[in-house]
């Protein structure tokens, strides 16, 4: 099948789904409520703007490139999460008062007389406090969600015990920086604070594990100059996520090596000394393949990793990790889920990924660690999904 007709099977029907989410949203949020004409144009022309704008916004800003375009960049992709929530308070609070009405019916005896339909006027009260509440939380939800998408996340201190790790270095700390996304949204205040909280932790080894950027070096590269400030005792590693490719990977693999980051392209580094060492391997992404490009090659990654030494695999996906835990890697860290960042994002994630949507979990001997990421996609919000710094603190196991 051609590129673009597969691209067209796939977006016309989302596009023909969000315009269905904008007319029923204008339907029921205003025209239900107001029989004020001034109202309604005013609401036809915001659903409408705000429908073209969340389709074009990236062709926008490519052709108006500005401040002020980016300005409504961001405030497009708030839009699209705004719509989403308002369509899934709205849907709810419909389908609980149609529950709610069936109820009713069903418990009223039979023999009693029938006292009628309610009246217009109590039926509007009810149907206009049931979309009020359902928009005032949709709002409430979206503003929240921003709020914890911009503000600097949390660290989240993980103990992990790791086979075959000398005693010498128990406690050893790796932090996990992920799924940053540096780009139109997040840019060069983001990443200074993201370092500041990164070199408080003091870590032993930082380790980036893809989804950097969205953009070119030459868009963002003085962004991601930022980054040339953390600090390790033992180096800042980086493996590439899928939005690197997509981003030119090669290009981004060099200018990080110019900042003094590690790249770890598919191998493998000892970390320590003589008398005390660890394996830290890293692999390209999984998916490069599938883009035509060289990438996942786990073979080469742990070739010099010996059976009997602690190892640590960084690996942008959780994908292929059973393959990983038949090798004998003592743990794998990664990220590219987000958590599902936004809710139900994070209901849908734990369906696809099971227990490695996030956290730590086990496969026979192996350990895997996914984070939640440090940034977002999309819309710039998380909800049930908050952004973080992993510190993994390393013992014996």
């Amino acid at each position: 099948m051609p590129r673009w007709l597969s691209l067209l099977l796939f977006f016309v029907p989302v596009l023909a789904l969000m315009a269905s989410a904008h007319v029923y949203l204008y339907r029921r949020l205003v025209r239900d409520l107001t029989a004020r004409q001034g109202l309604r144009r005013a609401a036809q022309v915001l659903f409408t703007l705000g429908f073209l704008g969340a389709v074009g916004f990236r062709f926008l800003g490519s052709l108006f490139p500005s401040d002020l375009t980016r300005a409504v960049g961001i405030g497009l992709l708030a839009w699209m999460g705004l719509v989403m929530y308002l369509l899934f308070y709205t849907l709810g609070v419909e389908l609980l008062e149609r529950g709610r009405r069936r109820l009713a019916r069903r418990a009223s005896p039979p023999a009693e007389p029938p006292s009628g339909p309610p009246s217009p006027e109590r039926r509007a009260v009810i149907t206009g406090g049931l979309a009020v509440g359902a928009g005032l939380a949709g709002v409430a939800t979206t503003s929240f969600g921003a709020w914890r998408a911009f503000h600097p996340p949390d660290v989240r201190d993980i103990p992990v015990r790791l086979p075959r790790l000398p005693r010498a270095l128990d406690g050893f700390t790796l932090v996990q920086l992920t799924d940053i996304h540096v780009g139109d949204v997040l840019q060069r205040h983001f990443v200074d604070e993201l370092v500041a909280r990164t070199n408080a932790l003091k870590p032993d080894v930082i380790a980036i594990t893809g989804d950097l950027v969205d953009g070119t070096v030459a868009d963002l590269g003085a962004y991601v100059a930022g980054f040339g400030a953390l600090r390790a005792r033992h180096g800042v590693y980086f493996v590439t996520g899928n939005h690197d490719y997509y981003s030119g990977a090669s290009s981004w693999v060099a200018y990080l090596e110019r900042l003094g980051i590690n790249v770890l392209r598919n191998r493998a580094v000892s970390i320590g000394d003589a008398s005390a060492s660890f394996m830290l391997a890293g692999v390209d992404d999984w998916s490069a393949d599938r883009m035509g490009l060289p990438g996942y090659d786990l073979d080469a990654a742990l070739r010099e990793v010996s059976p009997d030494q602690a190892s640590v695999l960084l690996a942008h996906q959780p994908s292929n990790f059973d393959e990983v835990a038949r090798r004998g890697v003592g743990l794998q860290v990664s990220g590219h889920t987000h958590g599902g960042q936004m809710f139900p994002g994070n209901v849908v994630g734990d369906l696809i990924w099971g227990e490695r949507n996030a956290g730590l979990s086990r496969t026979g001997d192996s350990q895997i660690y996914v984070s939640r990421g440090c940034g977002f996609v999309g819309p710039p919000m998380r909800v049930g999904a908050p952004p973080e710094i992993a510190r993994l603190v390393l013992m014996p196991g």
